[in-house]
């Protein structure tokens, strides 16, 4: 009786081995398969969702065979949270256990939006919502109802965003990146601010994003930025007028035709430093790190003029007289209205 029991284990046992042998076999079979797909294409994986789902819709599209195996695999490795959302590349030559990994990975399908230093806030808006990988959630909104949304209520848009690449996946929207943006424009103003130079003539890390755009706008050569800064800051300093074109341009919105007349210099705008004295009430574009450093770091010097070279340079003066010679030589002898900025007010 005991050997008849003992046989009928090392049965049991063997039919078991035999059994989860099989199962191993059939397991590594269905992994190893490649999908059966023509061409590269994206499956869409939602927030939220499971192998389960998504298996099971590839062997009814015939992408792949076995998907009852393969959910087991899944959950004896332990994979029990739910898929990272966004795109994930579907290849003829990749196989099942490939698709796996990249689900386990998260290796979804990342796409690219650039905001570019000297954008205003319409160009920021405008290249997010050319993106149609974007889940596009603004529309039409106010720029008041936009900054709410962010949690910014009260705060002007302008300047108020980082320029540079980001990452996205399908799913995520266009007010992410523009989260994204303004998180990283605070997180970058706050380290500057914390090395600035002294006894600069700010109050607040604001006051220097509103100089820093201002240079932004007027620096063609990379160079010249701490010095462009040195000549504003010393005009704050004695209570000259900044008198920087591109602040009119910015006041002037939708009726700037790319021109600015002697009337325009006179129409007075909040952004007119022309007119205005000091600083105008926000940044006129966005700015990199470079333009927030030169803003906190100005170079020394006397210069309180400097006038366009034509190639992107500049020449800088200690005198109005110093000025009007440079403005002679590199602009009214090349073209009667060019203009430089900043330059002697009107009369």
């Amino acid at each position: 009786m005991l050997r008849k029991l003992i046989m009928t284990l090392i049965s049991a046992c063997l039919l078991l081995i035999i059994g989860v042998a099989a199962l191993f076999w059939l397991q590594q079979e269905v992994l190893k398969q490649p999908l059966q797909v023509e061409a590269d294409q994206l499956l869409s994986v939602p927030a939220g969702s499971t192998p389960t789902g998504l298996l099971l819709q590839l062997e009814q599209q015939g992408a792949l065979r076995g998907s009852v195996l393969l959910r087991l695999s899944w959950r004896l490795q332990g994979y029990t949270q739910p898929l990272h959302a966004g795109e994930y590349q579907l290849s003829p030559e990749m196989t099942v256990a490939q698709l796996l990994e990249k689900w386990r990975s998260g290796d979804v399908v990342q796409y690219r939006v650039t905001l570019v230093e000297g954008w205003n806030f319409r160009q920021v808006r405008r290249a997010l919502a050319q993106q149609d990988k974007l889940e596009q959630t603004l529309g039409a909104i106010s720029e008041s109802e936009l900054m709410r949304q962010l949690g910014l209520a009260n705060v002007h848009p302008e300047g108020r965003f980082f320029p540079d690449t980001y990452s996205f996946v399908r799913g995520q929207s266009d007010l992410d990146i523009l989260r994204q943006a303004q998180q990283r424009l605070e997180k970058v103003l706050a380290e500057e601010w914390a090395a600035r130079a002294e006894n600069l003539p700010y109050t607040a890390p604001d006051e220097a994003l509103v100089m820093a755009s201002i240079i932004e706008k007027e620096t063609g050569v990379a160079h010249e930025r701490e010095e462009i800064a040195g000549v504003f800051i010393r005009r704050l300093a004695i209570g000259m007028l900044l008198q920087t074109d591109p602040t009119v341009i910015y006041g002037m919105g939708e009726d700037y035709r790319g021109k600015i007349t002697r009337a325009d210099l006179r129409k007075p705008t909040p952004y007119n430093t022309y007119v205005i004295s000091g600083l105008p009430p926000t940044p006129i574009a966005m700015v990199g790190r470079e333009a927030i450093y030169a803003a906190l770091h100005p170079k020394a010097g006397k210069s309180l003029y400097f006038v366009a070279r034509g190639d992107g340079s500049h020449v800088f003066s200690n005198s109005l007289a110093e000025h009007n010679k440079a403005v002679r030589e590199y602009q009214i002898k090349r073209r009667a209205d060019y203009r430089s900025s900043p330059a002697p007010a009107v009369q």
